[in-house]
């Protein structure tokens, strides 16, 4: 199963749009053994009530050896889980560089099904990535309009647009109802929500932002098809962390967030 059919079947069979977002802080733990624990914990915890996780490369990196260790096991026991594994790196390069990317984020044990690409040197950079996401049955998340109030400096004027008509050109290459390519459009922008779906009919779009960056489920309706499918919203530190490290309050707002995307889109 492709990961945008993945997606789609937990939407559909576990009614949820939630993507819990796993970007373990060291300094709010007592060491990387604690982050791992606590890590992998959220990620069980909260599985019924995610569509897909991501996991931000940037917190694991930090780590160094541990944290590629560490990233390693999550995504294995994501994929023991059933959950989708959506790789936040935002890579991005030319040539053999775009292609080592590629191989190291979207093949083998230590990668997801699914990888956020910048496509900013170039739609030609994004080759590599979308042919081993399609060889592997995964998908590609191309940066569009994204979620951080400095977005306005590169990607006003029409720029976004731009990249969506590329991320809807890619997509018409298959014959599946969501492409390999998808799309971040942050969810902190709730009035330009109908412009990418519309821009973007066959694309999975996700939406971070939700919980810490301000972001409200009530404001996503927009985004999604009339079945329900189609996107996916982000919350990170709102689930990992909601209050401190305790778990349970994780799976409460893992829930809530589920219940708040429910209900918006009804």
């Amino acid at each position: 199963m492709t990961f945008a059919a993945a997606v789609t079947d937990r939407t559909l069979s576990l009614h949820t749009r939630l993507c819990v977002g796993l970007d373990p802080r060291l300094d709010a733990y007592r060491d990387a053994d604690h982050l791992r624990q606590h890590t992998l914990d959220v990620l069980e915890a909260t599985a019924p009530h995610a569509a897909c996780v991501k996991p931000q490369l940037a917190f694991y990196e930090a780590l160094g050896l541990d944290g590629l260790r560490i990233l390693e096991e999550v995504c294995a026991a994501a994929r023991t889980l059933g959950l989708p594994v959506l790789l936040d790196g935002k890579r991005g390069d030319i040539g053999s560089t775009a292609a080592a990317y590629a191989q190291g984020w979207l093949t083998g044990p230590h990668a997801g099904s699914a990888l956020t690409v910048n496509p900013f040197l170039g739609f030609e950079t994004l080759t590599p990535f979308l042919d081993a996401a399609r060889r592997e049955g995964g998908a590609i998340f191309v940066l569009v309009k994204t979620s951080n109030p400095g977005q306005a400096d590169l990607q006003g004027g029409g720029v976004s647009e731009r990249v969506a008509a590329e991320v809807t050109r890619l997509n018409d290459q298959e014959d599946s109802r969501y492409g390999s390519v998808g799309a971040v459009v942050g969810a902190t922008h709730p009035q330009d929500l109908a412009l990418y779906r519309r821009l973007m009919p066959r694309a999975l779009l996700l939406l971070p932002g939700l919980g810490a960056q301000g972001a409200t489920a009530g404001e996503l309706a927009a985004a999604f098809h009339p079945d329900g499918t189609g996107a996916l919203a982000s919350a990170s530190r709102g689930v990992q962390y909601a209050q401190g490290l305790d778990v349970h309050a994780s799976i409460g707002a893992a829930r809530a967030f589920q219940a708040e995307l429910n209900g918006a889109f009804a």
